[in-house]
């Protein structure tokens, strides 16, 4: 059943968007508590009886994965929050992430008719509200799963992407091990995005949802290292592998001082305390520290990420450099506004040039230079022109560099005939098959840095090619009805 708006589209047009409750900022600076709690059932009601009800809903054009919005909404609208994120589910294997941490605002509500002329609706927020309704009332029932039998695939790497492209492949009957690097599943979702935008407890669960599909994951497993390509092949006995390891070795600026001790790369920053809960010590075992001011180089969400846990960890001034202006931050707005009303100070326009040292090694200042924008680069933004004579020193004891990753190179330096560009990603085509049979590519290591959705896009697109590419092969090897049925 779907529900009925009653109401006019003119009188749709008057309500305002609504607003998610959030902690306040006083209170969330101090903890690593969810900073926005989403929206309530009348909240939701709400901002779902905003929507037009497109007969071609632009919106889902906008959706990486396709989601059903209209169809999902029209359901909230009955009340069945139960058949809204089943909906869901259909084409997202991760809608409690993706309704916290997916850049909606680019993406489907971008393309919501409603935003020509008001704001869009808020379905990043809807479809956090239906996947959380259905965690808070204990309604996540096992999903239903195909009848085993099919070919073993393994899938390096348990992040978005590795995850989405499971559960599809486990749906269709394959046999799906996950092999993860570290020693808890998840990837960048655990240890990239900190606590206060997605919830231990919350990943944990969409990750169960995924083992409860049939999916097997092994983690402490470095395939390049514990196996290669080949040996999975040849002696595990997997019939295609699917590679999704992202990018996670860090970029650094490459000035002067970035081997005093203070310094830190965003990924080991977040690393420690989003996987090995550093905040927590001496409770575990990592310990980390950080000045009284502390400096973060970068404009992206990552950067955003580890100025806001500075903050939580005891900074008392947090700044954030970035070289261009605050329009041009490829952050997540939301999360730029959360940030300021933190505290953060945000030093635009400036870049830095050298990292200060004391006698004892230990950062005590950073040199920056400020900066105006020149001419439009080949992608569109204006280039940064250093303003000579305008450096000036800022007294920090902690600086954290976000300003990218790239992958890492094991995979492609141990499967031969396994092509890679320059900057050390796989090359795939548009199906994600790579230059090796059987072995397929998506997300960030064939990207580069890109969003969780998009990963997700590669991981479900990588699973309908793995099932094409295996039941060719079964034509191949049984010409006689071998094509029909499911797998197995």
């Amino acid at each position: 059943m779907t529900g009925v708006n009653t109401l006019r589209p003119a009188e749709r047009l008057k309500i305002p968007r609504q607003q998610a409750i959030e902690r306040p900022p006083e209170e969330r600076c101090r903890t690593f508590q969810e900073v926005s709690l989403g929206f309530d059932e009348e909240r939701a009601l709400v901002e779902a009886s905003r929507c037009l009800e497109c007969k071609d809903a632009a919106c889902v054009k906008g959706c990486p994965v396709n989601v059903d919005i209209r169809g999902f909404i029209e359901l909230l609208l009955a009340r069945d929050h139960l058949g809204a994120i089943n909906r869901i589910r259909e084409a997202n294997a991760l809608p409690a992430v993706c309704g916290r941490v997916c850049p909606q605002e680019t993406q489907c509500e971008l393309m919501c008719v409603l935003g020509k002329k008001y704001t869009p609706i808020a379905i990043g927020k809807l479809e956090r509200f239906a996947a959380d309704y259905e965690i808070r009332h204990g309604l996540l029932l096992p999903p239903p799963r195909a009848q085993p039998g099919g070919e073993q695939v393994a899938i390096v790497g348990s992040g978005p992407s590795g995850l989405a492209c499971a559960a599809d492949l486990a749906r269709l009957g394959y046999r799906v091990t996950i092999f993860e690097a570290l020693h808890a599943p998840g990837g960048v979702l655990r240890y990239g995005i900190p606590e206060f935008r997605l919830p231990r407890e919350v990943l944990d669960l969409e990750i169960q949802r995924i083992e409860a599909l049939g999916v097997e994951i092994v983690t402490n497993v470095v395939v390049g290292k514990t196996a290669t390509i080949d040996e999975l092949f040849e002696e595990w006995r997997f019939a295609a592998v699917y590679l999704a390891t992202g990018a996670g070795t860090p970029h650094f600026m490459g000035i002067p001082g970035e081997n005093l001790v203070g310094v830190y790369s965003a990924n080991e920053f977040l690393t420690r305390v989003n996987l090995m809960q550093a905040h927590r010590f001496p409770d575990f075992d990592t310990p980390i520290k950080v000045g009284r001011t502390v400096a973060v180089i970068g404009g992206g969400n990552t950067a955003v990420d580890a100025v806001r846990t500075a903050r939580r960890l005891g900074a008392q001034q947090a700044y954030l450099i970035y070289r261009r202006s605050r329009d041009e931050m490829p952050a997540r707005r939301e999360e730029i506004l959360h940030a300021e009303e933190e505290g953060v100070r945000f030093i635009l326009l400036t870049t830095p040039i050298r990292i200060l040292g004391g006698p004892d090694n230990r950062v005590c200042g950073i040199e920056c230079q400020r900066i105006a924008l020149g001419e439009p680069d080949m992608t569109g933004r204006r280039t940064p022109m250093p303003i000579p004579g305008s450096e000036f020193i800022l007294p920090v004891q902690t600086v954290i560099e976000a300003i990218g990753a790239r992958v890492n190179p094991i995979i492609q330096t141990t499967t031969p005939g396994l092509e890679s560009d320059a900057r050390g990603t796989v090359v795939t085509d548009e199906t994600k098959r790579t230059s090796r049979p059987g072995v397929f590519a998506g997300g960030d290591l064939a990207r580069g840095g890109a969003t969780v959705i998009l990963a997700m896009r590669d991981g479900r697109v990588a699973a309908a090619s793995i099932d094409e590419y295996l039941r060719a092969r079964r034509q191949a090897a049984h010409p006689v009805g071998a094509a029909a049925g499911n797998v197995g």
